[in-house]
């Protein structure tokens, strides 16, 4: 047996029914549907991290690379741990929350916010090993496991058709259809995501990543031969340096020192016993709100893949969850925020990606990205999310799980779906469908099929929103 066949036997294709092929066309999906967190993250926690010393280029530099590091490390667990097909990285909402919400807002120095990311981390990691997270879990009521995907597809739907100028807010009705005329970003989108359906329809394999190429390659064309101006469709900060320094010259502008990062989350250990209730908030409210989100996201995508049991419970999900444990711990250590699944990972799952060959192919493509950071400023947001549009609407079919002619489903199956895009929170959909479940159990007299871990998850998740709601309030200050 060959290097090949042995690799092809450890990730189990014969039992999946794929091949290399298929697993790298998948992998290559979720990586270009992914990609955009390596400048995102940057930008949002460079808002919150100063380093001294270092222009503000330098520190999103310094942060991209940690965001790279520590993807490539939990990816590789998901990969050969694991063995599913889903792809990690800090996770949006995290990390506006560790840069705005903590740092910013509640004045809690980065250092010591690393350092309650790292602990959180710990105890994810802990509490995977014993098993406590999959039982958790597995609490979910049925229909809540059922309409997380679909929670998730209109949540994809949103994010995409907004960041493609699709939708736009609108003063009178919150939101509006975006002018094509008007809107460069918008009149290409939408011929990009036309061509992404066309080729996904005749059953192309590739089409999404032939979307988001063609797409990307249009907008530099246009921007190029002075058809728009450079902001338009090209990131304009990665148009002027191509321009004005030349590739070689930007591919070359990276800084890749990260002890900075490193000394700092080492001060914030330092700073933890300063003032132990601050610490112990934020680490909860980290640790809550990555718990569901991953939760959540794991399900969701895991009903796209086929991976679900009848129960509708991954099995064996103690393993991809250790995979976020192990990322989000070594990731506060150089300097990023949590680390999660993303929902990304549904792109190349719809591609035919089925074991973790499909994430090893993601972690190969993040770390080769080291090389390329300047270059991953070139591909613009917009056209990374025809993927997010394409698949939202794959998403879409898991309502027909649902069971709408019984009350306890539709309330809290709907509400799981809604709640998701409504607040752009996976988190806060699976709040809504985990606190009605109960209560509607026990309005139409079927209290006692509630178990009492499922009451005890619904209060938990009231006790979070009280904290919330009082800290956004100034009720609780710091």
């Amino acid at each position: 047996m060959g290097a090949s066949d042995t690799l092809a036997a450890y990730f189990g294709f014969d039992e999946h029914e794929t091949d290399y092929r298929t697993e790298t066309l998948a992998g290559v999906t979720t990586f270009l549907a992914m990609a955009y967190i390596i400048v995102v993250n940057p930008a949002i926690l460079a808002e919150a991290i100063t380093i001294d010393g270092y222009t503000d280029a330098q520190t999103r530099d310094v942060i991209a690379i940690a965001t790279i590091l520590a993807s490539v490390l939990a990816i590789g667990v998901m990969a050969f741990w694991a063995n599913r097909p889903f792809g990690l990285a800090p996770g949006m909402g995290l990390n506006a929350f560790f840069a705005f919400t903590v740092v910013i807002i509640l004045g809690v120095p980065w250092e010591l916010a690393l350092a309650a990311v790292f602990v959180e981390g710990i105890i994810f990691i802990a509490l995977t090993a014993v098993g406590a997270r999959k039982y958790i879990i597995e609490l979910f009521p049925e229909p809540v496991k059922f309409a997380v995907g679909a929670g998730i597809g209109v949540f994809l739907l949103f994010l995409g058709l907004q960041e493609m100028e699709v939708v736009v807010g609108y003063d009178a009705t919150l939101l509006t259809l975006g002018n094509v005329l008007e809107s460069p970003v918008a009149a290409l989108s939408l011929t990009g995501l036309a061509l992404t359906f066309f080729l996904y329809a005749r059953g192309t394999r590739g089409s999404i990543i032939i979307g988001i190429l063609t797409t990307a390659v249009a907008g530099w064309l246009l921007t190029l031969l002075d058809v728009v101006s450079p902001g338009s469709l090209v990131p304009e900060p990665a148009y002027d340096q191509a321009t004005n320094d030349g590739l070689l010259s930007m591919l070359l502008s990276v800084e890749y020192d990260i002890t900075p990062l490193i000394s700092g989350f080492i001060d914030g250990l330092g700073m933890m016993a300063d003032d132990p209730l601050v610490f112990a908030l934020v680490v909860f409210t980290f640790f809550f709100v990555d718990f569901f989100d991953t939760a959540g996201t794991l399900i969701g995508v895991s009903q796209i893949g086929g991976f679900l049991d009848d129960e509708g419970d991954l099995p064996e999900i103690e393993r991809p969850l250790m995979a976020d444990a192990v990322g989000t711990t070594f990731g506060a250590m150089i300097g990023t925020s949590t680390v999660t699944t993303y929902i990304e990972s549904s792109t190349g799952i719809e591609e035919g990606g089925r074991t973790g060959f499909t994430a090893l192919i993601v972690g190969v493509l993040f770390l080769s990205a080291l090389l390329f950071v300047p270059l991953m400023r070139a591909i613009p947001q917009y056209a990374t999310y025809i993927a997010l549009v394409v698949v939202g609407i794959i998403m879409l079919q898991g309502v027909a799980d649902i069971d709408w002619q019984d009350p306890v489903w539709a309330i809290s199956a709907g509400l799981t779906i809604t709640i998701m895009p409504l607040t752009a929170s996976i988190a806060n959909g699976l709040a809504a469908g985990i606190i009605s479940y109960p209560l509607i159990k026990a309005a139409i007299g079927e209290a006692r099929d509630v178990s009492p871990g499922q009451w005890v998850l619904a209060i938990l998740f009231v006790g979070y929103f009280a904290i919330y709601f009082a800290v956004e309030a100034g009720q609780i200050t710091f």
